[in-house]
């Protein structure tokens, strides 16, 4: 069953959009720089890592962590809260878990185990540490590691482009995280990998029926939530401040409104209106569905003045 999940959602719309869709760096930032869907395949291996380690159930694990972010908006976290503005209560990982349940397959969904889509929604973290939880403890041990590695992922791979497009260097990081995790990209994530085996092994022995029984151990968790703090600091921040930040924002607020005052006569991205959905929650859903690229072609068909060539 969770061979099936796996290979449902790689062969969903929703997956083959990731790879235009951002993680933290707005296009243009060079081909090096990783993409939603990039970072959904570090997820996925490092999640395997773990669990194979664990002696987990590999296929489940897999499958929620290519599904984990089907979710999300245009322009990453920035398009996130723009849609928020104007959606309240919008949330990457609710919409993830809508896209297997209602929006792929003009509204019949993926029907993905409850395993799956427990762990797809679960997977979202607090502001203040790696390994908090927003919607409760995920379930299964497998759903644990997903979300675990998915802040093992993108701690290293955002600080990685970070470096590369000059905004920091290695040598400005905290000294926790220089001493306790290494003073490079992948023996920082060998670092937190080993360390999750081995504080987890222990914990598996009994069920896991909600409990947290995938962890780090307390000092790497430290430098870990040291690294994320001083990526909000001097990364995450910085980039809101941005004019194109503004924009690509302004860009997802403005399609909605549009949209929701004039509802598309053709499907956007094969995305059905149920008998069941407001107008507005027809529009989110076509919104978020949208690559970066998708969404300024559009901003710009209905935005921009057209003028013809004497």
């Amino acid at each position: 069953a969770y061979q099936r999940d796996r290979d449902r959602v790689i062969h969903s719309a929703a997956f083959r959009r990731l790879k235009s869709k951002t993680q933290v760096f707005l296009p243009p930032a060079g081909d090096q720089v990783r993409t939603r869907l990039t970072h959904t395949l570090e997820v996925t291996q490092i999640a395997r890592t773990i669990s194979r380690a664990l002696r987990l159930n590999e296929d489940l694990t897999e499958a929620i962590a290519l599904a984990h972010d089907l979710g999300h908006t245009p322009f990453g976290h920035v398009g996130e809260r723009a849609l928020d503005s104007v959606f309240p209560g919008f949330r990457h990982n609710e919409q993830s878990l809508r896209v297997v349940d209602v929006v792929e397959k003009h509204g019949e969904g993926l029907n993905l185990t409850a395993a799956t889509r427990d762990g797809i929604l679960r997977h979202s973290k607090p502001d203040e540490s790696i390994s908090g939880s927003v919607l409760g403890v995920p379930l299964s041990a497998e759903a644990q590691v997903v979300k675990i590695a998915d802040g093992i992922a993108y701690i290293n791979h955002d600080l990685d482009d970070a470096v590369r497009a000059g905004m920091l260097t290695e040598d400005g990081l905290p000294t926790i995280v220089r001493e306790r995790l290494g003073d490079r990209h992948s023996l920082r994530i060998n670092t937190l990998v080993v360390d999750v085996i081995h504080s987890s092994r222990n914990n598996l022995q009994t069920p896991v029926s909600g409990d947290q029984k995938i962890v780090f151990s307390e000092p790497i968790r430290e430098a870990a939530d040291a690294l994320r703090r001083f990526l909000f600091e001097c990364v995450y921040m910085p980039i809101n401040d941005l004019p194109s930040t503004r924009q690509a924002a302004q860009i997802v607020r403005d399609l909605f409104e549009h949209y929701v005052a004039h509802p598309p006569v053709r499907t956007i991205n094969d995305i059905t209106q149920t008998p069941r959905d407001s107008t507005e929650r027809w529009v989110t859903d076509i919104i978020a569905s949208m690559t970066d690229l998708d969404a300024r072609r559009r901003f710009e068909r209905l935005f921009m003045p057209h003028f013809e060539e004497l």
